[in-house]
């Protein structure tokens, strides 16, 4: 049984469990190897972090936006630390679930003093030097200090809650960011999160930002599988193979398109990855997929940057 497989027999059976998270957490901790906070995730939200920041600059002509939400920040919380170092003044992330924790927050910090004592972290973000002293005091009293009180001096605020129906009056958010989380939402839940992001981002000087990652993840742990390979399935087949740990919506980046327009929310900037159609073309895709433009079905990542000053 090929290990993708494998994985996604243990996620579905977990996802049907009390604390599904927390059962799904030390699963890819002790087995999958998973949920450590590498230096290649950790440089990866730095990256993303920074290109949120220069996109805001770019089309709010401002520098700092003060205030941000992310939706989907995880376990380790490194783009809020980035925009805290920053100066941003209020940063929401929203979530169904509350996966990080007092000691995930201290794996997180320590990573920034690591990249900090190399020179690595300049090379990806320009930061307050105070700001970067209160991460260093934060560090020194940690154990002292609850999660609440540190949370709250990292100017960062967890709103466990449907984001669908966010608790942010209008237009309140200079920045809204996901890094790749979008791919995890089915469209019947992401077209309402979408309309509520449009609801609360500022009309004047807001942007929206987003990264989606349209490859299959089952392919990141099992390199036997290429990165289209959930597109064999069709809809009906695939029901059985996800799960609500890590669901995978399998949307295309014509069904991203399709999304904004249908809410009139404006797409300023569309970055991509080409794809590799060699590889598309060794997977026997199914009829919904096999009908699309194969140049559009083999974009593997995305990156959509809205001016909402742009918007109706």
């Amino acid at each position: 049984m090929k290990k993708w497989v494998q994985k996604a027999v243990v996620q579905k059976v977990v996802s049907y469990l009390p604390f599904n998270h927390q059962v799904n957490f030390l699963f890819q901790k002790y087995v999958t190897k998973g949920v450590y906070l590498t230096d290649e995730y950790f440089s990866s939200r730095l990256e993303h972090a920074t290109q949120h920041l220069k996109k805001y600059q770019q089309f709010s002509g401002k520098k700092i936006p003060a205030s941000t939400l992310e939706i989907g920040t995880g376990w380790y919380p490194v783009v809020p630390v980035c925009f805290f170092l920053s100066g941003v003044e209020k940063i929401y992330s929203v979530d169904i679930t509350f996966l990080t924790s007092k000691k995930r927050i201290e794996t997180t910090l320590r990573k920034f003093v690591e990249y900090h004592d190399s020179g690595k972290l300049t090379g990806y973000l320009s930061y307050d030097p105070d700001k970067y002293q209160t991460l260093l005091s934060l560090l020194q009293n940690f154990e002292q200090l609850s999660l609440d009180n540190i949370l709250h001096d990292l100017r960062i605020t967890y709103k466990i809650e449907d984001a669908r129906q966010l608790s942010l009056p209008d237009g309140s958010i200079d920045l809204v960011n996901s890094n790749n989380t979008f791919e995890h939402i089915y469209p019947v839940i992401l077209h309402p999160i979408l309309k509520d992001f449009k609801r609360v981002v500022k009309k004047q000087g807001g942007v929206m930002s987003h990264s989606i990652d349209m490859s299959d993840h089952f392919a990141h742990f099992d390199k036997s599988i290429n990165i289209y390979n959930f597109l064999r399935f069709s809809d009906r087949e695939w029901i059985w193979i996800d799960n609500s740990i890590q669901p995978q919506s399998r949307l295309r980046i014509t069904d991203y398109r399709k999304m904004y327009e249908d809410l009139q929310i404006p797409v300023s900037e569309e970055t991509f990855r080409e794809g590799n159609l060699l590889e598309l073309k060794t997977i026997p895709l199914d009829k919904k997929y096999a009908e699309m433009r194969l140049d559009d079905v083999a974009i593997s990542h995305c990156h959509f940057v809205s001016d909402m000053s742009k918007g109706r």
